[in-house]
């Protein structure tokens, strides 16, 4: 009898061990080593972890993630030129440019964002701007334009040592891969693993600083980097089952495990709900009895688990319709909630001819 007893006491812990346990990996305090941190669903904005995210630190080579987008948006990125004998001649990572070099704009993005050479980085903002000064006031104006009100540049490549005014926070570098990423040349390049560039005459091998691609379950991007006094930074983006995140640590002597930690935990805790899709019938007016019948797009949300139940919608309907009806017009609103807050508003719009009203 006593050694019953034990054994069911010995369950009741086991089970009370387990229910901490689970409460633990479903709470947003997941552990990571780094200064600063934040875990986004960039469609939505969903914030899914944060640690410190709007300190301002510095951001070492993620700072090419600007760089790499503004000379993409600079436009003639095929067009080939001679590198700036000047603007290569730059201290710490390199895609390996020499004096008298032909290269692309294209091309100076994969070596900034594969091997992060600074000598892309300084070639593509004389190229893009005339100067690296004036590519740096570019590089600041798009900051503001993209609301990245704690970020600040320098450099075009992100090196740190010679000064403290070079910063961004977690959360802005966040918002800006989430940009760039819109951009299909750039989110091709930094995903691409390794590639061999034709200079004008000689060939170089890149390959890709980031570990995570090909070992981490859907990365396909961004950029890492490390200066001393950032320590190591990293800016990935990963998908799986058609939901996206972006997770960005600055200062993190574990990065690559962290991210891969914080992945798991983002998309366990995450789900796509199909909203819209349905049908209403409102009268119409104006000829012979009829009704017209409307029709919302279908759509996707990405929540955490257990918020599909708290949804609510809202239809606005018109009382009637004039005939004849105009397919390409938007007669109503399908409005979701989630907690009050709207997150989809689908338009209603015609999808059979009037039908005449039965009876």
């Amino acid at each position: 009898m006593e050694y019953i007893k034990r054994m069911v006491v010995c369950l009741i812990c086991l089970a009370a061990i387990a229910t901490v346990i689970c409460i633990n990996i479903r709470a947003d305090d997941v552990v990571t080593n780094a200064k600063a941190a934040v875990l986004i669903e960039p469609e939505s904005g969903k914030i899914l972890h944060s640690k410190n995210m709007d300190a301002k630190l510095q951001m070492a080579s993620t700072t090419k993630i600007m760089t790499a987008i503004l000379t993409l948006e600079s436009g003639n990125i095929d067009e080939p030129f001679t590198v700036d004998s000047d603007a290569i001649r730059v201290e710490g990572s390199s895609m390996g440019l020499l004096e008298g070099d032909t290269v692309t704009k294209r091309a100076l993005c994969y070596g900034m964002l594969l091997p992060s050479g600074n000598d892309a980085a300084n070639a593509a903002a004389v190229a893009v701007a005339g100067s690296v000064e004036d590519f740096v006031v570019m590089m600041n104006e798009k900051a503001k334009e993209l609301g990245l009100a704690s970020t600040h540049f320098v450099t075009p490549s992100g090196l740190d040592d010679f000064t403290d005014s070079h910063y961004s926070t977690a959360y802005d570098m966040a918002k800006l891969a989430a940009y760039a990423l819109k951009n299909d040349v750039f989110r091709e390049i930094c995903s691409t693993k390794s590639i061999s560039l034709d200079l004008g005459g000689r060939s170089v091998w890149l390959g890709n600083t980031n570990k995570l691609l090909g070992s981490c379950e859907g990365v396909f991007g961004v950029k890492t980097g490390f200066t001393d006094k950032a320590g190591r930074c990293l800016i990935t983006a990963c998908e799986r089952g058609g939901i996206s995140l972006i997770c960005v640590t600055l200062g993190d002597s574990t990065d690559w495990i962290d991210h891969t930690n914080l992945y798991d935990y983002g998309f366990s805790s995450l789900e796509r709900v199909e909203l819209g899709g349905e049908s209403y019938k409102v009268p119409a007016v104006g000829g012979s009895e009829s009704i017209i019948e409307l029709e919302s797009d279908k759509t996707v949300a990405v929540l955490e688990k257990g918020d599909r139940d708290r949804i609510e919608k809202k239809v606005i309907l018109p009382q009637f319709i004039y005939e004849p009806a105009d397919g390409e017009s938007v007669y109503g609103q399908e409005i979701y909630y989630l907690d009050g807050g709207v997150i989809a508003v689908l338009e209603l719009k015609l999808i059979k001819e009037p039908v005449t009203a039965a009876g």
